[in-house]
């Protein structure tokens, strides 16, 4: 290794990084027979656990841009996953609700989702998942807490 770089076989961020890559592609692999993509499953997901997130709380929680996030929507609405009111109460806001088709199609993936984390941690014993759960939100903490101080 080079004294000015990262030690690419040591690095725990890049080690996290490609984790979270196999994630992605397995989960993208199992929910494609379904028609869906992680985004997609994100959505419904949120939906299902905080009914009537806006594009914007909708966007964060997936991780993508809300343009990316009401290009989703829209099709979610033209398939009957997802009703919006026509128009906003208040300010822009239109608040986004699974329909029953919606939420069985969150049924389906879920189950799908679920196989590829089993598969995941299938080689940890409960006390070590826990651990890793303790550590990962640890350091997500940490990195929140640092951005906000930052900036100040």
């Amino acid at each position: 290794m080079s004294q000015d770089g990262i030690d690419l076989e040591t690095s725990l961020g890049y080690l996290l990084k490609e984790a979270s890559s196999g994630l992605r592609a397995a989960m993208e692999t199992v929910l494609r027979p379904l028609g869906m993509s992680v985004t997609h499953y994100s959505c419904l997901e949120l939906l299902a656990q905080r009914p009537g997130l806006s594009n914007s709380e909708l966007a964060r929680g997936a991780f993508v841009t809300r343009q990316s996030m009401n290009v989703l929507l829209q099709a979610l609405e033209r398939d009957g996953d997802v009703t919006r009111p026509a128009e906003a109460r208040v300010g822009k806001v239109l608040p986004a609700q699974l329909t029953p088709r919606g939420r069985r199609s969150l049924e389906k993936a879920t189950v799908a989702v679920r196989s590829v984390e089993v598969r995941m941690l299938g080689g940890m014993t409960q006390e070590e998942q826990s651990g890793a759960h303790r550590i990962l939100q640890s350091m997500i903490h940490s990195l929140r807490n640092d951005g906000e101080s930052g900036s100040r």
